[in-house]
Parts: structure tokens; sequence; C-alpha cells
């Protein structure tokens, strides 16, 4: 199946759009096929401020004002105790939240950004949206995340080379309770980072340790800057810093 078979049998649907490659894609592929199409963003603690802006944008920029959703996230026990399966519970609160928003709407069909490339069994994310019936037309489609990204370009979409993002609940082991003071803490460590040149990064902790992930592209970039970015670090509140030798 094509996308734009996709949208001939779906002539109007909703989409758990978060702004990244694929649901940025798959908004412009819906808007281009002439469905009529409702974006809605949740916005939450784990997304930081550069994420919902880039949502704004990219909608902005396609002539869509999504509906945003402000969801107390950590409100929910079984996300904020975190346990290893967190990420069933976090998608079943951000997609039943706009599944409740959007049949309100008058829209009964759901979509999200979930490529061919995503494995299913390692993530349990993906259980939820089955349960919810969200379907994922970039999957169905047989989509990988290199020919979006191929795609996104020929569009003339700014997400076609946007970093794979994971949310900021991500950077805390699994077991260790998720607090918003964590959450800030990420937020302004990593938006540090991203000032003195680092694009594609991680700043993972456990308790006041910070495990920066790196590509191999910025390790020139690291030693350079080594000095800096331990001080910024120390000053968000880790005692030590070190380099994830495990790095992208």
């Amino acid at each position: 199946m094509t996308l734009e078979t996709f949208f001939s049998e779906h002539r109007k649907v909703a989409l758990g759009f978060s702004g990244g490659v694929d649901s940025s894609y798959l908004l412009w592929a819906a808007l281009n096929s002439g469905a009529e199409i409702k974006a809605y963003y949740v916005s939450t603690a784990f997304q930081p401020a550069f994420e919902r802006e880039d949502a704004l944008r990219l909608a902005g920029a396609l002539g869509v004002e999504p509906a945003v959703l402000e969801l107390d996230i950590l409100a929910c026990s079984e996300v904020s105790e975190n346990p290893p399966d967190r990420c069933y519970y976090c998608k079943k609160q951000i997609f039943g939240a706009v599944c409740r928003k959007a049949r309100g709407d008058g829209f009964d069909v759901l979509l999200d950004g979930t490529n061919a490339s995503d494995d299913a069994g390692d993530r349990p994310g993906m259980r939820a949206l089955e349960e919810l019936s969200v379907l994922s037309p970039l999957r169905i489609c047989g989509l990988t995340k290199e020919e979006i990204r191929r795609r996104s370009r020929e569009a003339g979409l700014f997400t076609w080379d946007k970093p794979a993002y994971a949310c900021l609940a991500t950077r805390t082991p699994a077991g260790e309770r998720i607090t918003a003071r964590l959450l800030r803490r990420t937020e302004e460590a990593e938006t540090a980072l991203a000032a003195l040149g680092f694009r594609d990064f991680r700043v993972r902790h456990r308790g006041d340790e910070a495990f920066v992930e790196i590509t191999k592209e910025q390790r020139a970039l690291l030693r350079e800057n080594w000095d800096r970015m331990e001080a910024v670090l120390k000053e968000k509140g880790y005692r030590k810093v070190f380099l994830d030798m495990a790095s992208r």
C-alpha cells in the first residue's frame, strides 16, 4: 500500500503530532493527499521547549494550527515510578488524551508516526497503540526512517535531518522515580550542550553523575569543549561528568 492509497481510504483523520521527522512527514503527506487531518500535540514535562517550538513551527509552515493538549504525565504513578514498561503507560496516557479530544472533535481514525524501521519487539509503547486502535500509516506502507528523511527533504520540510529524539524520561534509569526536578536538570543540561555546538547527544544520569552520549562525528568537538562542558554540567548539579564510551 502507498500513502496515497491509505489516505484515499481514510479521508478524515486525527494525528498524534510530535513535530519529529516521522509525524511531520505524515502531516505533509496527508495534506498533500487532500485528506482532512487534525494534528494534536500533547505537551508534557517529558518534552523540552524546543520540541514544542519545532512542532508549532512545522505545522505553521504547512498552514496547520495544531491543538495543544496539556497533560500532567507525572500524575500517573505507573509513569512517574519509572518501571521497565514505562513507555506503555506513557503512550497510553498521551494517546488516550488525543483519542478523547479527537473523538469529541468528530475524528474517529487516529494516526501516529511509527515507521517501518521501528522495532515493535523493543517498543512497549506499540502495545498501547494497538489497544487504542491507533493506525501507523508509515509502518503500514513500509516506509523506513531513511526513506522518510529523503522524502521530507524533497518536500522541503526542515525536519528532514532532525536528529532522532527520545523524551527526557529516558535519561533516568528504570526503577528510579522521575521527578520534575530531574527533568528540569536534564533539559537545562542538554540545552547548555546544544549551546556549545553539540547536535545529536544525550545527558543521562545515575544519581548526581552525568554520562554524556554523543555521536562519533562529534568527538573532536568534545575534546575541544570538554572543560567547558564539564563546568557547565557541574553548574547544573552534577557532581561528576563522564563520557559514555558506548556513545551513539
